[in-house]
């Protein structure tokens, strides 16, 4: 029965599988072209942590689509030769010096496991950024199949689960930074409130003496 079931699928009409093909390169490119950009210090103003964030949301927003399909097929077995995958170094020595203290982070591989192990954003970043540079190679080859059985392939055995982990990192510091510095002002507030009361009590009492003796 579940053979049947299987078989009963019905594969991706070719026009909806290319139109995904070139969605799914263009949230790759995009995510390339921010990492880059952020390694640079492009991001002004202490935006690089939320501009990661919101590049990661993209990336795994098209990775979801991916897992939600069928899985694809090649007509061949093995993957066509696209060459070497791209020397991405440089740019994560750029990000683990902007990301600073926290590019090191706790990662739980397997979520039902409770262990963690450290790992570092810089590093998680640009192996994500390899994995879907890779598929993109396919795609700018005219192999749209290819390309779309790598990027899901990918994003369920490597870059998915990388990307979460990376994706709950930042959103707890960029989460942090706003809502600490909200109980920060309140604390402040509530302090200030504290010596606007202690004055206006001494301030009572004088007026109270001042009134007794006229």
């Amino acid at each position: 029965m579940t053979d049947d079931v299987h078989e009963a699928v019905p594969t991706m009409p070719d026009q909806e599988r290319d139109e995904l093909a070139q969605q799914v390169a263009d949230a790759v490119e995009v995510y390339l072209l921010g990492l880059q950009a952020i390694s640079r210090g492009e991001a002004a103003g202490g935006a690089a942590v939320p501009l990661l964030l919101l590049e990661v949301s993209q990336l795994l927003l098209a990775g979801a689509r991916l897992g939600a399909q069928v899985d694809f097929e090649t007509p061949t077995r093995y993957q066509p030769d696209v060459g070497p995958d791209p020397d991405l170094d440089a740019m994560r020595l750029r990000l683990a010096s902007v990301l600073g203290d926290i590019d090191t982070y706790a990662h739980n591989f397997e979520p039902y496991d409770p262990a963690t192990l450290p790992s570092q954003l810089s590093d998680d970043l640009t192996i994500i950024a390899t994995d879907v540079a890779h598929g993109l190679r396919h795609f700018r080859n005219g192999d749209a199949r290819e390309a779309l059985w790598w990027w899901q392939y990918s994003y369920l055995a490597s870059w998915g689960t990388s990307a979460c982990g990376v994706l709950s990192a930042l959103h707890s510091v960029v989460a942090h930074d706003r809502l600490d510095r909200d109980v920060e002002d309140e604390v402040e507030l509530l302090e200030a409130a504290e010596e606007l009361g202690d004055v206006l009590a001494g301030g009572g009492a004088v007026l109270d003496g001042g009134t007794a003796r006229s």
